[in-house]
């Protein structure tokens, strides 16, 4: 088998295996299809997942689907304001009943999984988030003068509610740029709620099935990282970043008048390690700049800063995407070589 055949039969395994995988998803999730292949690129990146809406709309019940669809270990915390660092790192505690006497055995904390439901996690205090940082970037948890490394795969699927603030402790923007995608969910329509209905007052939910294993969503994240990407789709990506910053080259004037402080390199990253995920969805095998479009919201809403007018304006930071997507040519046209000068004899 050559290497283009190979290559082709790795994609075509690995659109099944989603498919199959949201197949799986959609017996407890109605609907919402963009957020679940948004949780799905989030693991396939490393990443991590920030979903927003109001309560009822399954937010936990998607991340207890994926966990389950997917035979990896699962851990739920509920945060709160009286949550301390130690409820999710572990704790060193005295064990007496070893037979050489007393000793500090650790005990490790739910953030030992493979999929971790940070579930309100705006409402513990900021001490307590910041213990979320390092696992979230590292992948691993240092604790007194010991560090441990997590088990791969790593994902940290964090939930808020966008309408209940009173008592609450925003994320810091660090914080936040460690999330891959900040995804919104959304009110189910009229047929999805007919659906929804049907299913959880009839006799009983379909049961869900294991689907995907460990070691096979190892090599999908090893496939993602070989999807090559043109110069001038990564082009397109870094001017977009750029122009999320009001002292961009391309920023429109929305961004210009309204954001204080664009995305970070992070924003860059997501959105490619996104346009080559979404490019395998579909069967192909090289990301293109209606896959780097497709990212541009979810990898960037998050990771924009409005200055105090765009705040009081009401200005959300997905108005300043659409506007940059809008204006953003797609290719650069380069500056006309100057004219050459005559040279005297």
């Amino acid at each position: 088998m050559s290497d283009a055949e190979a290559i082709r039969a790795q994609v075509s395994t690995f659109r099944t295996r989603i498919d199959e995988l949201r197949t799986e998803i959609a017996k407890s999730i109605v609907g919402n299809r963009t957020v679940v292949d948004g949780v799905i690129t989030c693991m396939l990146a490393g990443g991590h997942a920030l979903l927003e809406g109001v309560p009822g709309l399954g937010k936990t019940m998607l991340v207890r689907t994926l966990a389950e669809t997917l035979s990896l270990t699962f851990s739920r915390i509920q945060f709160t304001p009286d949550l301390m660092p130690a409820d999710i790192l572990g704790t060193t505690v005295i064990d007496d009943t070893q037979a050489t006497g007393k000793v500090f055995d650790f005990r490790k904390g739910p953030i030992f999984a493979n999929i971790v439901l940070a579930d309100e996690v705006n409402r513990a205090t900021p001490k307590t988030q910041s213990a979320l940082l390092e696992a979230m970037q590292e992948h691993r948890v240092s604790v007194g003068k010991r560090t441990f490394v997590l088990d791969e795969p790593f994902v940290v699927l964090a939930t808020q509610n966008p309408l209940e603030m009173e008592g609450t402790y925003p994320l810091p923007e660090a914080q936040l740029d460690r999330f891959f995608f900040k995804l919104h969910v959304p009110f189910p329509g009229r047929d999805d709620l007919h659906e929804i209905l049907d299913r959880t007052t009839g006799p009983g939910i379909e049961k869900r099935r294991a689907v995907v294993g460990r070691e096979e969503i190892l090599q999908m994240q090893e496939l993602v990282r070989k999807v090559p990407v043109a110069r001038h789709v990564q082009d397109y990506a870094v001017r977009l970043i750029q122009a999320t910053h009001p002292e961009g080259p391309d920023a429109p004037d929305l961004a210009a008048r309204f954001v204080r402080y664009g995305s970070s390199p992070r924003g860059a990253q997501a959105i490619l390690l996104a346009a080559k995920i979404r490019a395998l969805f579909e069967g192909r095998f090289a990301a293109s700049v209606d896959d780097v479009r497709a990212a541009a919201h979810p990898a960037l809403r998050h990771r924009i800063l409005l200055n105090f007018e765009g705040e009081a304006e009401g200005i959300k930071t997905d108005q300043v995407v659409d506007a940059i997507l809008k204006t953003l040519p797609e290719a650069k046209s380069e500056a006309a070589a100057p004219a050459a000068v005559p040279r005297a004899n």
